[in-house]
């Protein structure tokens, strides 16, 4: 099965962060801006920095596929460690790096933009990947899926 999705999560993750940016510039309003907010920032950074790595570590320890575009390529399903908490660790991360940033930015606009990202990660990225981890794991990533949620 061929992915809908042709641009990498971490280019879209990047594309995200500069529509934030973008967002912080130009749609300025007293009442939208709260500030930076450095602990806040540093904390979403971290969590979402280590979230991510720590699923690129269990893909490791299974010496299995940690390519987004071909699934198919998987040799193992991986539940343990961080995949006991959400199906899709990675993309979890790449998500709480955006919240830290935009706790940077200090302008609550640029949380409208999130949505977005989780929709689009849903539609191009997660779906086509479950198919085919459902496809190639069968029963197993059924009981997997119905006892662990897709984001958290």
């Amino acid at each position: 099965m061929k992915l809908e999705l042709k641009i990498p999560p971490a280019v879209i993750t990047l594309i995200i962060a500069v529509t934030m940016w973008w967002i912080d510039q130009y749609l300025v309003f007293s009442w939208a801006s709260f500030g930076t907010m450095w602990w806040m920032s540093f904390f979403f950074l971290g969590m979402g920095g280590l979230f991510g790595t720590y699923g690129l570590v269990e893909f490791y320890r299974s010496s299995t596929s940690i390519d987004p575009h071909k699934p198919n390529k998987a040799s193992h399903l991986v539940t343990r460690g961080v995949y006991n908490i959400s199906r899709n660790p990675m993309y979890v991360g790449l998500l709480l790096i955006l919240i830290g940033y935009g706790f940077y930015l200090g302008n609550v606009l640029v949380f409208a933009i999130l949505p977005l990202f989780i929709a689009y990660m849903n539609r191009y990225q997660i779906i086509p990947e479950e198919k085919v981890m459902e496809e190639k794991f069968g029963e197993e990533y059924h009981k997997y899926k119905s006892e662990v949620r897709r984001w958290m």
